[in-house]
């Protein structure tokens, strides 16, 4: 009896043994495969070991079926999700019943993670409707696109709130802070008589910023929409001929200004202006507090571009002794930074942190404006309707023409342009061109709210169709 125990007792032993040791292996051979697949290996239909990529990809509306190079995908692949492909060239095609198509063709890097967050199908079918008639000759949209000012040419303006079913404007008293108004004796609403030249707004969706020209003389205005009584007239209250303003915080209480070819900040609640922080500045841009700059060094005539940090005095000369000046501009894309110089026919960016070179490009034409956008994803430089396109995610440059001057963006990746009353819409890239509305004004912007609702202006009227299916 006692041998037999003994004997079960060395046989148990050994299988709990083998047992541990198999989960060991079992373990250890998991985490080697889920290293290798997270590092991008695979073994193919050919049992040959390739090396993929992965593909995130979002899209508006989501749960839009995928295909990839004409094949489709599993039904649990839809957006938003990622797979993994093989390194190189694929096209992806989204399509959802009811909504129309979008397609595009990228490089999978082997290793590395390629990001479509962007696209957008449009309901085919979609509900119009009359929204509000308006007698504003001009309109702006806030940045979160849930509001709208209509501008007309009295001291009498509107603000509606576009993300609500029913549109009831806000009216904003600016007789007090316009210029270049007339009032008739005993009226309660003068004639604006300016043109405005540009409307910058800033990201709290309360405050806009107005370059108004009229009677040989610009005047910049800070627009409080949520209490008009304290925006205030930057020209006239700091009696200055400001070259240039931006809005540098999200409440827009400190602006930067260039005053005589010289860059300074204006506390705005205490109406002061800083001393010079940059001399004979170009231009500039900025990111948080760090800006980068463009000026002339008066000792060797030539240009240099710099950077600073608000609050700080030191200056960093990051190129020298340029012939001609450059155009500067800041963005982030995910978690780096880089800066852009752009010239008449080229744009080269950089790393921020170190200012290593990143990629380079020529340009076919010189810019006239240049924006960045909402997300970072690219550097849109434009000339009438001639546009240049830095894709950050695919690091390549599109140029395309949108065949018409009116233009602008529709949501945060895509342009629209108005050509002989039809709507076309396009990725920031230009491609995936689609047309979706007709008898549309050129002279309005055109937006899309909370991913609901389409706005334009037909007729004096503004027109909302539904973008989902009510």
């Amino acid at each position: 009896m006692g041998m037999d125990a003994e004997k079960r007792a060395r046989r148990q032993s050994r299988r709990i043994i083998i047992s541990e040791a198999l989960m060991v292996i079992t373990v250890i051979v998991t985490v080697m495969i889920l290293a290798f697949v997270v590092s991008g290996y695979w073994v193919g239909s050919d049992f040959k070991i390739e090396r993929q990529g992965l593909l995130q990809i979002y899209s508006t509306p989501t749960g839009a079926d995928i295909e990839v190079d004409g094949n489709p995908t599993s039904w649990l692949q839809r957006t938003n999700t990622s797979k993994t492909l093989t390194a190189g060239e694929h096209t992806i095609k989204l399509t959802k019943e009811n909504y129309d198509s979008w397609s595009r063709t990228i490089n999978i890097t082997e290793g590395l993670l390629y990001r479509l967050h962007y696209p957008r199908l449009f309901l085919l079918n979609r509900l119009q409707e009359t929204a509000y008639d308006s007698s504003a000759n001009l309109a702006s949209v806030s940045p979160d696109r849930n509001q709208m000012l209509l501008l007309n040419n009295t001291t009498s303006w509107e603000l509606v709130n576009l993300d609500t079913e029913e549109i009831k404007p806000t009216i904003l008293d600016l007789s007090e802070v316009l210029p270049f108004v007339s009032r008739a004796e005993g009226a309660k609403v003068g004639l604006f008589s300016g043109t405005i030249l540009d409307a910058e707004w800033a990201a709290d969706n309360d405050h806009l910023l107005l370059k108004l020209s009229g009677e040989d003389k610009v005047n910049w205005v800070l627009l409080n929409t949520r209490n008009p009584s304290n925006s205030i007239n930057l020209s006239k209250d700091f009696n200055a001929d400001f070259e240039k303003i931006k809005i540098l915080d999200q409440s827009a209480n400190n602006l930067l200004v260039v005053l005589n070819g010289n860059l300074h900040r204006i506390d705005v609640s205490s109406k002061q202006i800083s001393a010079v922080l940059i001399s004979n500045i170009t231009s500039f841009d900025f990111y948080e507090q760090n800006i980068v700059f463009v000026a002339k060094d008066t000792k060797t005539d030539k240009y240099y571009v710099g950077s600073s940090k608000i609050g700080s005095e030191e200056i960093v000369k990051l190129v020298e002794d340029l012939d001609a000046p450059k155009r500067a501009v800041v963005t982030k894309f995910y978690d780096d930074e880089y800066i852009g110089l752009i010239s008449d026919d080229s744009i080269e960016l950089y790393l921020k942190k170190d200012f290593a070179p990143k990629s380079a490009f020529t340009l076919s034409f010189n810019p006239e404006e240049i924006k960045v956008g909402a997300a970072g994803e690219a550097i849109v430089m434009f000339s009438g309707g001639h546009i240049a396109t830095l894709d950050m995610e695919a690091q390549e440059l599109y140029e395309w023409n949108t065949e018409t001057n009116t233009f602008g963006w529709l949501d945060s990746s895509m342009v629209y342009a108005v050509k002989d009353g039809v709507l076309n819409v396009y990725d920031f890239n230009g491609l995936n061109h689609r047309e979706l509305s007709k008898n549309v004004s050129s002279h309005f912007p055109v937006t899309i709210t909370a991913d609901k609702y389409l706005y334009y202006f037909r007729d004096g009227s503004l027109i909302r169709e539904y973008l989902f299916e009510k």
